[in-house]
């Protein structure tokens, strides 16, 4: 039977084997998930598409037109990309689900005796949870102590003020229920699971979750406005094109099928698709990289962040404390050594001071010295009695124990030094002798932190309302050693190089954070701001002064969200790092905020748009290496995409103008999508980091994806490529070709300058146009051009294309005029770009 402080005393959580067993029974704890589709909601979405319709339309005009073979070949394209279409869709979805498995957040939950850490979604009824500040409760439960616990309920109830739980309250209904969803604002307890999933308070209201959709994010309101845009325009031009065939020829079926073929020519459908999974594959490949991203507006963001306020302990340290030093007066000592009685009263005192389930870092090194120290007795028969935990005005915790035994209580508080200082009430002397110590322990790079304690003789009942009531004795000081993560200084580094100024906030000494500071690199580590003078600043002084400063210490919470205010009123796109509850403000307010997966709260996860799955600053940057290139691979893919357009439409329209027979039908378009859909979707999504991606400077926020260079460039491109089919055309009608070799001709030119056009984007500069790449680029060039062979070679497979095989001499002339054409363009380009760049460096 478990008492009011089961908690402490260890509850009885389920075994490993009786988990298992209902969570077979029962199912996961989880709730319907929105967005989910699957095969056939895949399939059914990809027979909306704009190309398959055009398509499907199209056979029944060959129908009507008596042409049985042309209807059957382009029934078969159909298939061909319904299967294309689909698989990328698949592949978006594989990518979102293992989003969605990776985000799933993590309960401690006592199994087999031991404190565990498991998936929600593997919680079942009867498991006891242990929740903290900062937490989202994860399943219906009942607390089983007394924890002080409070809860923020208002998304269940929409009360704003937080409500007290606990086992005290089993009398009243209700009150010692803790429901999934809520989060809990101060307190800690253990609780056992009532319930879970659809069965939850949450789950029996959540069926609104099936229609939430997350809104489009700038790039994709972008996007589809230049869809609409070119959609409208293209199939004006197309019905146009249908009339005055219809209308010049008499030939109205004719007509038709030569406006849905440029019709099919024109749609852009390929950029939604782009869009779509790039971000998805993008978010998932940063997820395997440990950049979980929970906001797709963070991917367009990173490329553009300029300032990155990065905490110190476990982002640039590898957060794996070591207590290394006991220190008081004039006494100092190793843990490990042989301890003075005073040393010892100071690390048994700091043992008091520790949550007994508590995952920190610091109460973790604490316990393990205290439990390898021959000074300090085992306690046994003691439970807690009280405790106050750390606040926004008393940054110290305070431990009040029963001891067997004993008459009184004991109290054990640790924390700043200078807080400690003042709970003791020290003198001026005494002050500034312990914060010299203080001092000259952080210049070595280690964390201090002090610890005292107090008895308290008037029973349990009437304890004060805060440890200011208790007359505490001075410990000592305890100094922490968290070493610098490997890799941290090269990123800090790289960050600089790509045009990122690294700020850190750290609530440690200011000797501390100034020592990492110059570990870790930071360009001005010795300019540092203490938080509390920040307080005396107004905003117009200190955004002046956050230009100058990149060490802030002893920062409290508030302090963040006002450097980032300071920061975005300087015009500079922030992103920041953070973990605790008080952190989600300055999360929500930077433009991409990242919690810490590991030691973050559930708070500061959901404030931010990237939680990293490891907590290292190393892994910030390369979400920003990793941002970066999805949105250079998005815009090589809108480049391409623009261009190869131009020499399709050109070729649908050029014959209609000058009065013959048609070149392109929508087979040879179905051909086209063929190569454009993967070299779009698969060729770009993989494409490399170019060398100089970390040595540039950020993207203007204000830059728009199809800005007018990037429209004016690949319709250029396009005409050029257009230019050279057209050319191509014209000496095949001067040797009085037949139509089927003619249009077998130019369509060699069109896929020889559509494979150009993609070699030409991979890069923004012919340097990368043949550097690496991966195996898609190579098996669509392989392939393309195999069966372009074969069609245009041989009678039989031509046949269907209506094609008849040109002449072997024009033929190589068809295939390299598009490529000579774009090289030499491009080359031009890349020579006046260096010509520009001497004459700013001369002058």
């Amino acid at each position: 039977m478990e008492s009011s402080q089961g908690a402490r005393a260890h509850p009885t959580g389920l075994s490993s084997e009786e988990a298992a067993r209902r969570l077979q029974a029962g199912g996961p704890n989880r709730l319907p998930e929105p967005d989910r589709r699957n095969w056939l909601r895949i399939l059914a979405g990809v027979l909306r598409e704009p190309m398959l319709l055009l398509l499907i339309f199209a056979s029944a005009v060959y129908l009507l037109l008596g042409d049985a073979e042309e209807a059957s070949a382009l029934a078969a394209s159909v298939a061909l990309v319904i299967g294309l279409t689909a698989y990328q869709d698949y592949r978006s979805e594989r990518a979102l689900q293992a989003l969605r498995e990776l985000s799933t957040p993590q309960a401690r939950a006592i199994r087999d005796g031991l404190v565990r850490s498991v998936p929600s979604s593997q919680l079942v009824v009867g498991d006891v949870i242990l929740v903290a500040e900062g937490d989202r409760v994860l399943a219906d439960a009942r607390v089983l102590d007394d924890g002080d616990l409070m809860l923020d309920e208002s998304m269940l109830t929409g009360e704003s003020m937080p409500v007290q739980r606990g086992a005290a309250a089993a009398a009243e209904p209700d009150k010692n229920l803790i429901h999934a969803g809520t989060l809990v604002v101060r307190g800690h307890a253990a609780a056992r699971v009532t319930a879970i999933g659809i069965a939850t308070a949450v789950g029996r209201i959540g069926e609104a979750l099936h229609t939430l959709r997350s809104p489009p994010t700038p790039m994709q309101r972008e996007i589809r406005y230049a869809v609409l845009v070119f959609a409208v325009l293209g199939l004006s031009v197309s019905a146009l094109v249908a009339l005055l065939y219809g209308w010049t020829r008499g030939d109205w079926l004719q007509g038709l099928l030569a406006g849905i073929t440029l019709a099919m020519a024109n749609i852009p459908e390929e950029f939604p698709v782009v869009l779509t999974v790039f971000l998805a594959l993008g978010s998932w490949r940063m997820a395997r990289r440990n950049a979980l991203i929970r906001r797709a507006p963070a991917i367009e963001a990173l490329g553009s962040v300029t300032v990155l306020c990065t905490d110190k302990t476990g982002t640039l340290t590898t957060n794996q404390m070591t207590l290394v030093e006991l220190a008081r007066g004039d006494e100092r000592s190793n843990p490990t050594a042989r301890l003075s009685p005073r040393l010892a009263a100071l690390l048994d005192c700091a043992g008091r001071a520790c949550s007994e389930h508590s995952f920190d870092p610091m109460d973790l090194a604490i316990r393990a010295a205290v439990a390898g120290s021959a000074a300090t007795a085992p306690r046994t028969g003691t439970h807690c009695a009280r405790e106050y935990p750390l606040s926004k005005d008393l940054p110290a915790v305070t431990h009040v124990w029963q001891l067997p035994d004993e008459p009184g209580l004991a109290v054990a508080a640790k924390g700043a030094p200078e807080t400690i200082a003042e709970l003791c009430a020290l003198s001026r002397e005494q002050r500034s002798a312990v914060m010299q110590l203080a001092a000259d322990m952080a210049r070595r790079g280690l964390r201090v932190i002090a610890a005292a304690s107090a008895v308290w003789r008037d029973g349990p009942a009437s304890l004060p309302s805060t440890p200011h009531g208790f007359r505490f004795e001075w410990r000592g000081l305890l100094g922490f050693e968290d070493p610098l993560r490997a890799g941290v200084r090269d990123a800090v580094a790289e960050a600089q190089a790509a045009g990122i100024r690294v700020v850190m906030l750290t609530g440690d000494h200011l000797d501390t954070a100034r020592t990492i500071a110059a570990q870790a690199g930071l360009r001005r580590a010795d300019a540092a701001m203490l938080g509390s003078e920040l307080e005396a600043l107004d905003e117009k002084t200190l955004a002046q002064r956050v230009r100058d400063t990149d060490v802030f210490a002893r920062v409290k919470p508030d302090h963040k969200l006002r450097l980032i205010d300071a920061l975005k009123r300087n015009r500079e796109v922030v992103a920041m790092t953070g973990d605790g509850v008080n952190d989600a403000p300055a999360l929500m307010a930077a433009h991409v905020g990242i919690a810490m997966g590991k030691r973050g709260t559930d708070v500061a996860r959901e404030a931010a748009s990237i939680v990293l799955l490891d907590d290292d600053f190393v892994t910030v940057v390369e979400a920003v290496r990793q941002g970066r290139l999805i949105y250079d691979n998005i815009l090589r893919a809108i480049r391409y995409i623009l261009a190869v357009h131009v020499p399709i439409t050109g070729l649908a329209l050029l014959p209609l103008i000058i009065g013959a027979p048609m070149m392109l039908m929508p087979l040879h378009v179905v051909f086209l999508e063929l190569i454009i859909d993967p070299a779009s979707a698969l060729v770009f999504e993989r494409e490399p980091a170019s060398a100089q991606i970390m040595q540039r400077p950020p993207r203007p926020p204000s830059r728009r994806l199809l800005d007018l260079p990037t429209l004016s460039g690949s319709l250029g491109r396009g005409m050029v490529v257009f230019a050279a089919v057209a050319a191509v055309y014209f000496l095949g009608r001067g040797d009085a070709l037949p139509t089927p070799q003619l249009a077998a001709l130019s369509f060699i030119a069109l896929i020889s300058g559509n494979l150009g056009l993609i070699v030409v984007n991979r890069g923004f500069g012919y340097a990368r146009w043949f550097g690496p790449t991966g195996k898609a680029f190579w098996i669509l060039v392989v392939s393309a051009l195999s069966l372009l062979l074969l069609i245009t070679r041989f009678q039989a497979p031509g046949a269907w294309f209506r094609f008849a095989p040109p002449p072997l001499g024009l033929s190589c002339l068809a295939l390299l005029m598009p490529l000579a054409g774009l090289a030499v363009v491009e080359l031009g380009r890349s020579g006046l770009a260096r010509m520009r760049l001497s004459r700013q460096r001369s002058g």
